[in-house]
């Protein structure tokens, strides 16, 4: 299966269980695998045909952003349903990252990744 990815989204928003971070916006990363049959926009050349990541890159950033979870999980899952809400998206695998998650100890970041087919 051909795929499409995206990585290193980084977009703000409030998620979070702690109420601090249900209150403060802070940065989160995503990638996004999309798989999908890419021949007709590999003979054709027309973004007609293709599943535009710009698009999908812009409706990730809109999940994040304007929404608000407790759970990176949930987010994952508004990411991966808005991907799959294109007919030619056949699976998708996406990963939030939590840049500054808030425990006592030297984490670069938290992350879940989910794929839904």
């Amino acid at each position: 299966m051909d795929v499409i990815s995206l990585r290193g989204l980084r977009v703000t928003g409030t998620h979070g269980v702690l109420a601090e971070e249900q209150s403060r916006a802070q940065p989160f990363e995503v990638d996004i695998d999309v798989h999908a049959d890419l021949r007709a926009a590999g003979a054709s050349d027309d973004l007609d045909d293709t599943v535009d990541y710009g698009a999908l890159a812009e409706a990730a950033a809109r999940v994040v952003a304007g929404e608000r979870h407790a759970l990176l999980e949930r987010v994952a899952e508004r990411i991966a349903e808005v991907a799959l809400g294109d007919e030619r998206v056949q699976s998708v695998t996406v990963t939030v990252r939590k840049l500054r998650p808030p425990v006592p100890l030297d984490i670069a970041s938290t992350a879940v990744t989910v794929t839904r087919p």
